[in-house]
């Protein structure tokens, strides 16, 4: 084979497929480096440009791993979207810290090794009768597992932090007008005219199919997509460490049976399992069922039809799930709802014929001032009618004439005026607190915002999923 393959070398034919070859092996190669799919590429995101490795996630992972107690990990390890939701936090909190560092790079900002060695002789947990303790920081260090680098990584990356940060942590100073004003929209009072239409006060026919099937097509009910599901659950003592190993073992030796092909019904028989069946669950519609958790319920909607969970770690033990049928969205079938329909036309009939009144009832008081059938009222913010005349009486000004919709009834409103209360000076004062911290609150926000402008993040999906997700 080989002496046939050097004596066909020179010919035409075999220097065209000898050329294909080649460039098949290179092209692999250069594809991968055109696509950015060499496994020496470990950036997870960038931030401002700046690569953050799949190593450097994983240290921070790490260490706010470790300082959470065995249950809330054990809690985070059972629950897959609290998992993802810790992760996703990890690399918000990577990417801020770079943000943070990148733009007191960026204003110039220094800290001093002077600054550093002095701030580390002024923790306590360096001194000994008060001063600086070499001896001491040293048996810290040792027994910490940080080095001298670290602790002088640690402070500067902080004091970067303040020099940056510090437009949003200096407090805000409330003026007395803006406190004032606070204090006065908070416990003014307005007096209204009020007419109530109620939509029940108008009688309709009884409609005809035909009348509802116009009303259904411009009004389709939707039904959401929901799911025939079925479980089977080891019951165990989860905060107990041998009843969970034991419950492990027998919940892996259940999902080793089903994964050969025994049903969740034998399987749950063969290990004394619990098995249970809930059809129709949707979004709308979650099952009462004290071992349905959020993973399981979140699982739920992510299996295919006619497929088994993985192990899912509950209170109550091990739950593995099946999606058994998937019903689709659809729109309801006319029949099953036409007793419903019949109500809403007749409610929308209604609301036509109470419109029509309550805008004759405007016209009339527009015209003459005067509102048939009107209640005088004092109301606050909160208080003295209902909810929507509220939120008109305190948004329209003084001396509007309206109409405003609710549920089951129009109100025809008329704003008359407005009582400011009497000045409390201690009230006043405990206002100016709650509105430096909203103050506050906006300002970091939008200097965040600011931050994000201008070093944007940006994932490296494949890696995100790949290590991540």
């Amino acid at each position: 084979m080989l002496e046939y393959l050097r004596n066909a070398a020179d010919k035409p034919l075999a220097k065209v497929l000898m050329g294909i070859l080649i460039f098949s092996f290179v092209g692999w190669g250069v594809a991968e480096w055109v696509f950015g799919l060499t496994s020496s590429d470990t950036t997870l995101l960038r931030v401002g440009g700046e690569k953050i490795s799949i190593q450097q996630y994983n240290n921070v992972r790490s260490n706010e791993l470790a300082a959470m107690s065995r249950e809330e990990q054990r809690e985070l390890y059972s629950n897959p979207v609290k998992m993802l939701d810790f992760q996703n936090g990890v690399i918000q909190h990577i990417a801020s810290a770079r943000r943070i560092d990148k733009h007191a790079h960026d204003l110039g900002y220094v800290v001093s090794d002077h600054r550093i060695a002095n701030t580390i002789r002024a923790i306590p947990q360096f001194q000994d009768n008060g001063k600086f303790s070499p001896a001491t920081f040293d048996m810290v260090l040792r027994g910490s597992g940080l080095t001298e680098s670290d602790i002088a990584a640690d402070i500067r990356v902080k004091a970067l932090n303040t020099m940056v940060l510090t437009p949003t942590i200096t407090p805000i100073t409330t003026p007395q007008f803006v406190a004032l004003a606070t204090y006065n929209a908070r416990n003014a009072k307005r007096d209204v005219n009020m007419t109530t239409v109620k939509f029940s006060d108008f009688k309709v026919g009884k409609p005809t199919d035909e009348n509802l099937r116009d009303f259904y097509a411009k009004n389709p009910h939707h039904v959401p997509e929901a799911r025939d599901i079925s479980y089977v659950m080891i019951p165990a003592a989860m905060d107990k460490p041998d009843e969970y190993e034991n419950g492990l073992k027998a919940a892996q030796k259940m999902e080793d049976d089903i994964i050969g092909g025994e049903t969740l019904v034998a399987a749950a028989k063969k290990h004394g399992a619990t098995f249970k069946q809930h059809n129709g669950i949707s979004s709308e519609k979650l099952p009462n069922d004290k071992n349905i958790n959020e993973s399981v319920i979140a699982k739920i909607f992510e299996l295919a039809p006619e497929t088994e969970s993985e192990l899912i770690e509950t209170k109550q033990g091990f739950v593995i799930v099946r999606v058994d049928k998937i019903i689709p969205e659809h729109n309801a079938d006319f029949d099953s709802i036409k007793k419903e329909l019949v109500n809403e036309w007749t409610h929308a009939e209604q609301e036509k014929l109470a419109y029509v009144r309550a805008n004759e009832l405007l016209v009339d008081l527009n015209k003459t001032g005067n509102l048939q059938n009107a209640k005088k009222l004092t109301v606050s913010r909160t208080d003295g009618a209902p909810m929507p005349v509220l939120v008109a009486a305190f948004k329209n000004p003084i001396g509007d004439k309206s109409i405003v919709a609710a549920p089951n009834a129009f109100y025809v409103l008329n704003v008359i005026n407005e009582k400011l209360p009497e000045l409390d000076t201690k009230k006043i004062e405990q206002i100016k607190p709650e509105i430096t911290n909203m103050a506050m609150q906006h300002l970091n926000a939008d200097y965040n915002s600011y931050l994000e402008r201008e070093y944007p993040t940006k994932i490296n999906e494949k890696m995100y999923n790949r290590f991540v997700k």
